[in-house]
Order: structure tokens, then C-alpha cells, then sequence
């Protein structure tokens, strides 16, 4: 979810990549729905492994949870580490409607915190 709205808010003018410690086969049937309802589509998207990107040089580095801060290797170069501690909505449980909120939330909010990143790196303000 994070890079489709890094994508989108950023307005294609950065190089986004996106990659997990433990990627699954595909991407979360509510994680593609949450962002479908900002007309965001991010259905052809693959999960990705992070060592996918070993030895690339990065300017940012963002991680979103606890486990993926602890196990992110080492990238080369100087790049900034942000670390954004949110809770793994896949991992929530109950009704159909509990899931979907809990990826509402935690769309809302990676939103929030980018819109904040990018007003930090780049000077702009609503």
C-alpha cells in the first residue's frame, strides 16, 4: 500500500520501489480494495523481496513495521532510515467489515505520514 500511495502523492517524481523481509506470493485482496477506493490501483503490483535490492543505493529508506525495521540489511550510501511502527492490518481478525477498516486505518494513516515526508523533503504545505 505504501508505494501505490508514495506513488500517487509524490506525482511519479520519484523512483519508488517497494519490497518486504518476507513478501507473500501476492498481494492482500483488501490491501488492492482499500487503495481501489481512492482510485488508487495497485492489482498488477508483486510483492517483492528485499534482497531484491542488495547493493542499490537508495535516498530514503522507509520501513513500516517492527520486523521489517529489525530485519532491513544494510543498503550502501547515506541513505536517510524512517521508521514508521504500524500495525500489520492482514493481521487483524474477525468480520469482513473489522478487516477492511483496519486497512482503511492503516491507509489513512501511511497517507498521513507520507504527506508529511514528502512536505519535509520537499518544502511544500497544503
Amino acid at each position: 500500500m505504501a508505494e501505490g500511495l508514495l506513488r500517487a502523492c509524490s506525482g511519479g517524481s520519484m523512483n519508488i520501489v517497494s519490497a518486504g523481509s518476507r513478501p507473500k506470493d501476492a498481494l492482500h485482496p483488501l490491501a488492492v480494495k482499500a487503495l481501489a477506493e481512492i482510485k488508487i490501483d495497485i492489482a498488477a503490483a508483486e510483492p517483492k523481496d528485499v534482497k531484491r535490492f542488495l547493493g542499490e543505493g537508495f535516498n530514503y529508506i522507509i520501513t513500516l513495521c517492527d520486523n521489517a525495521r529489525d530485519e532491513c540489511p544494510y543498503f550502501p550510501g547515506d541513505a536517510v532510515r524512517i521508521h514508521w511502527s504500524l500495525t500489520d492490518p492482514a493481521a487483524v481478525t474477525g468480520s469482513k467489515e473489522d478487516r477492511i477498516s483496519a486497512f482503511r486505518a492503516i491507509r489513512d494513516e501511511i497517507s498521513r505520514r507520507i504527506d508529511d515526508f514528502l512536505d519535509g523533503i520537499t518544502g511544500r504545505s497544503d
